[in-house]
């Protein structure tokens, strides 16, 4: 089945008891048993749920992978793959990454004797020069967040491989729709379902998928120890996001590339980061190993940062607000928002300064949000 159909019917067969079209919520801490150790497939929703098994067999389908898991939050998904490594064990990460990550990765994860080295993914020989002996992860996003720079997956999990570790991508800003790692040769992807997949900003969650076995029985064990899982109601409302997501996808892209057109050379804007630009240095990448561009627009500011909080607080239609990938268009101010986590001389060495603002294109009229953009702009003069 293609794209479209599998969003729609993947894991969403007709309940069985009522026939039901729709997968139910099932609204249930525990499952009666027929007798002691005789259950019917769920025991207690921690450790399996309907509706979050439906959830879980749809993500998977859409990356074309054999297995999914379904988690809290886009955080609980990176927090659970993290459970694959062990003290004493090293991740290599590309440094262009989500604040929420490095926050883990740096603060939390060190204090249990992972090391982490962070490169230049951009350049995979400098992935290659990071592996050591103890390398057991290799970490990436691609289109990285929030300056669209892309890695070649591809090439990073081959290094991975001959070393004998796990490539894990975070595919948040690409989506299924528009990119499938594993088929890239990928070990592990990773979602913030929060974002494109439930698409309407309504619901926090989080999605792990694999082809292999052992590693989702490892992953699936970790989780029920830990108990990162979504309740049945929040794993319905990503399901029923997720039905929608090409439709979506297409015109998230569509309006992009017009705002990313339309910015360009505009007074007060200084470069816009899109690569959907044949001139974007990871535009014939992107064209690879991605079926399209995406909704993301990543601008700097002729007037730096004073400009670039103006814009940000002068938009009517774009909201200034965390997250991105939902039907409302969103205005980002990385430097304070999404990469706060990061010291200063970190994010300007990743060319995040204080002029920076990223956009989420919404679902909007196009021409509208162009006006919206271009009346805010005026104001940074």
């Amino acid at each position: 089945m293609n794209f479209e159909t599998l969003a729609i019917h993947a894991g969403q067969a007709a309940d069985a008891a009522t026939g039901a079209t729709i997968v139910p919520v099932y609204q249930t801490v525990t499952f009666t048993q027929d007798a002691i150790g005789a259950d019917r497939g769920f025991v207690y929703s921690r450790s399996g749920n309907p509706t979050r098994q439906a959830l879980e067999t749809c993500i998977a389908a859409l990356e074309g992978g054999r297995f999914g898991l379904a988690y809290a939050s886009g955080m609980a998904a990176i927090a659970g793959t993290m459970q694959l490594v062990h003290a004493g064990d090293h991740v290599v990460v590309a440094d262009d990454l989500y604040g929420g990550s490095y926050r883990l990765f740096s603060k939390i994860l060190p204090g249990y004797d992972v090391r982490f080295t962070y490169v230049d993914a951009t350049r995979p020989e400098e992935v290659a020069k990071a592996i050591t002996p103890a390398t057991r992860m290799v970490w990436i996003e691609s289109p990285t967040n929030p300056m669209l720079r892309l890695i070649d997956v591809a090439a990073c999990a081959e290094i991975a491989r001959r070393h004998g570790a796990w490539l894990v991508v975070d595919n948040t800003f690409a989506t299924p729709f528009l990119q499938n790692p594993l088929a890239l040769g990928a070990h592990v992807v990773v979602h913030s379902t929060t974002k494109y997949l439930g698409g309407h900003s309504d619901v926090i969650g989080g999605a792990v998928v694999v082809d292999d076995e052992e590693t989702l029985q490892k992953l699936r064990f970790a989780q029920n120890a830990t108990g990162g899982v979504p309740g049945p109601w929040d794993a319905w409302l990503t399901l029923r996001g997720a039905k929608t997501l090409a439709v979506r996808m297409r015109q998230h892209e569509a309006n992009a590339k017009q705002i990313a057109e339309f910015l360009r050379g505009r007074d007060g804007v200084a470069a816009v980061h899109y690569p959907g630009f044949a001139d974007h240095p990871g535009h014939e990448l992107a064209r690879r190993q991605m079926r399209g561009f995406g909704g993301m627009v990543t601008i700097e500011l002729a007037g730096g940062a004073a400009a670039a909080r103006t814009l940000c607080e002068s938009t009517q239609i774009f909201s200034l607000g965390e997250s991105l990938g939902g039907v409302e268009s969103l205005i980002g101010y990385p430097w304070l928002m999404s990469h706060a986590a990061f010291a200063p001389e970190e994010k300007l060495r990743k060319g995040i300064s204080e002029a920076v603002v990223r956009l989420s294109v919404g679902l909007e009229d196009a021409g509208d949000l162009c006006a919206d953009l271009e009346a805010a702009l005026a104001r940074c003069r």
